[in-house]
């Protein structure tokens, strides 16, 4: 997820977790532990993106393909971040270390505000179709959400309109409201989001704020916005399951010779019915493999209109009801493995790609072809080959049902 979400979802949960705890002695101290439980959650559900700073450790595009997301994403690695983190606010806060010396109430705050923020930040990136591999180094393999779009408005409405309601300042509070409602409309008006799913996310913002202005003191309206969020990923993964379902048999139906590896699932903004997708499926006996990218609405032609700002505009084949395909992209199995086998950088971009397109010149995830930036996944095999292979973390391969004894 992108950083603004994860700021919003730690500060939510943050101000869930203080006003959850029973209150200080006095009005000062409970200013103080505000303030740290909100500053804790919010830095503990950023600090994982710190691996950033690794990623000149390989060059482009491996370092960022290898090393973000990589081990500050792990539950193993969470630990010694958290200390550090927990030891930089007890150096660098003073009034907040005297708080802790004496409140078992902050303490356990403080506790419960920092673990619950690096679990948010990986719970939140395993949601899309990036994925993570959390149990690194004891399992090393890659996991994928597929349930929501990278920058979900749904997220920032539940936990953004209780937030901005709590700023104290009466100009600052309404800036607030007008960005979040500015960026809802500028989304819309883009096609990045659906009429209807702006109308339910207006609705859903006024039955928060009424509830933050008449229960002020509550916790009822972070409750909610969690609760919300919790209910939303629910459904995005039953949607994420039956589309991929339909996806899979309208596959098998195209082509019953080829066995689809895996389907990659990547939803619209707050429109559970809307999907794009990428596929990937095997032939061993023709000696190849296919690539196949479309689009997918639940309920074509009823309930859903899938926002055209984010539709593939090479997706015209209608292949059944609801889905349209883009013409497939097919590689030479012999090849693949070849390079793999061969080729340290093919192979350490192997230990990122789930959907590998590769030939002679190039490797790339087919996955990011339609981002807006390029597809920042390319890796030019030639030109690679003229820097040497070191710091590569031992990932998981995520199609190692692809390249089978080539991992040998």
């Amino acid at each position: 997820m992108d950083n603004l979400t994860h700021t919003f979802v730690g500060l939510g949960v943050g101000e869930l977790v203080q006003r959850s705890l029973p209150a200080e002695a006095d009005a000062p101290r409970q200013r103080t532990r505000h303030r740290l439980l909100l500053t804790a959650c919010a830095a503990a559900s950023n600090f994982p993106d710190l691996d950033l700073f690794l990623t000149h450790l390989l060059p482009a595009p491996l370092g960022y393909l290898l090393h973000h997301r990589g081990h500050t994403h792990t539950l193993l690695y969470a630990i010694p971040q958290a200390l550090l983190l927990l030891a930089m606010l007890w150096v660098f806060w003073p009034n907040a270390r005297q708080l802790l010396r004496t409140s078992p109430h902050a303490r356990l705050g403080l506790g419960l505000a920092i673990v619950l923020g690096f679990l948010l930040h990986m719970s939140m990136d395993l949601l899309n179709s990036y994925g993570i591999h959390p149990l690194y180094p004891f399992d090393p393999r890659w996991f994928y959400g597929d349930l929501v779009f990278i920058v979900e408005p749904v997220f920032w409405v539940a936990f953004g309109v209780p937030l901005a309601l709590a700023i104290p300042n009466r100009i600052l509070r309404g800036l607030a409201l007008g960005a979040l409602t500015l960026f809802l409309a500028g989304a819309t008006w883009r096609g990045y989001l659906g009429w209807p799913s702006l109308a339910v996310l207006l609705v859903l913002g006024g039955v928060l704020a009424a509830l933050r202005i008449t229960r002020r003191q509550s916790r009822r309206a972070p409750a909610l916005a969690a609760l919300l969020s919790v209910g939303f990923i629910a459904v995005q993964g039953g949607a994420s399951s039956a589309a991929r379902s339909q996806v899979e048999a309208t596959l098998h139906g195209i082509d019953p010779a080829s066995r689809v590896l895996d389907v990659a699932m990547t939803a619209f903004p707050a429109q559970p019915l809307c999907w794009s997708f990428v596929s990937i499926e095997e032939n061993e006996q023709a000696g190849s493999y296919r690539l196949r990218r479309g689009m997918l609405n639940l309920a074509p032609g009823a309930l859903a209109s899938c926002p055209a700002g984010l539709t593939d505009p090479a997706a015209t084949e209608a292949a059944a009801p609801g889905i349209a395909l883009a013409a497939p992209w097919t590689g030479d199995l012999a090849m693949l493995r070849t390079l793999a086998g061969r080729d340290c950088h093919v192979n350490a971009w192997l230990r990122f790609a789930r959907m590998p397109a590769v030939d002679g010149d190039s490797a790339t995830d087919v996955r990011f072809s339609a981002t807006p930036r390029g597809n920042f996944a390319t890796l030019d095999i030639a030109d690679s080959a003229r820097t040497p292979c070191a710091d590569v973390p031992h990932w998981g391969y995520p199609r190692a049902d692809l390249l089978g004894p080539a991992l040998q």
